[in-house]
């Protein structure tokens, strides 16, 4: 009689939604969505949330004919990465590695990093690399599916080709937004002596202090007003960049997620014109053009 209240009563949890036996997250995964404010270096947990997936509008269509040509990248996992790459017009060290929002290296990052490379005089080889190894999608629950499926150690090898392909003496700064902005500064991390630079848009931090401690170059990050990378977030990343001993310059813009991004519905044209300045300005600053 026990067993059988036991076993009725835990179907009942079930139901109400108390006890959950469907998920495959981890039990990490589990805790952030029951803890928000609580996240890892990694947007890939939360990437299957509706509620964040509904801050991610499909991109607009756009027909544009890019300036830049596909390239194959040697990675040491033998498996080939891909990139769009535009040279510099004159042989240069300089590098500008460029990283894709979630939906994968579609027309609009070929077309922003066409943007980076004509404001930049064409002196800075610009390289955006494919970290979804060709797939692309605009609908956000296949995005998610997408950014969760990517192994970590495949997205590193893609980021170490990149900078195999540049050179031992490249100077490389790095851009990205939301998935990329987080790849950003994971590739300033891993460019060693080879980074000079880290332009984060929306993009969620590194946490671990020691792995801070490694960047050769300060940060520029530029936020949206949200709930998953949020102020208190951001405000961690500052004080953990201030213990690495690494400088940090950021502002909080009042724009949503995604705000900065011409494909998105949401798109905020004053304060992307204001961010983009501030991103080619830091650029700038650390090519000396």
């Amino acid at each position: 009689m026990y067993k059988l209240f036991f076993a009725a009563f835990t179907a009942l949890l079930m139901v109400s939604g108390f006890i959950r036996v469907n998920a495959p997250e981890t039990k990490e995964r589990e805790y952030v969505y029951c803890h928000p404010d609580v996240l890892p270096d990694d947007m890939a947990v939360f990437a299957s949330d509706p509620a964040f997936q509904a801050l991610h509008l499909s991109p607009l269509k756009i027909n544009y004919q890019a300036k830049g040509e596909m390239v194959k990248l040697k990675s040491a996992d033998g498996q080939d990465a891909s990139a769009y790459l535009l040279k510099a017009k004159k042989k240069s060290n300089k590098w500008l590695f460029v990283y894709q929002e979630w939906w994968g290296l579609n027309e609009h990052i070929k077309k922003e990093a066409d943007k980076f490379y004509e404001d930049l005089g064409g002196v800075v080889n610009v390289i955006a690399l494919d970290m979804y190894d060709g797939k692309v999608t605009s609908n956000p629950q296949e995005a998610g599916k997408l950014m969760q499926g990517v192994q970590e150690a495949r997205l590193e090898n893609i980021v170490k080709a990149a900078y195999a392909h540049a050179g031992s003496k490249a100077q490389v700064a790095n851009v990205g937004w939301c998935f990329g902005g987080g790849w950003s500064l994971k590739s300033a991390i891993l460019g060693g002596k080879n980074n000079v630079g880290s332009v984060m848009y929306y993009g969620m931090p590194v946490k671990d202090v020691e792995k801070l401690k490694t960047l050769n170059s300060d940060v520029l990050g530029l936020f949206a007003t949200e709930q998953y990378i949020s102020k208190e977030i951001i405000e961690e990343f500052a004080a953990n960049m201030k213990t690495a001993g690494k400088g940090l310059e950021y502002k909080i813009f009042s724009g949503v997620h995604g705000f900065a991004n011409p494909s998105n519905p949401k798109y905020d044209e004053t304060q992307a014109k204001e961010a983009y300045g501030m991103a080619l300005g830091y650029l700038k600053k650390k090519y000396g053009v």
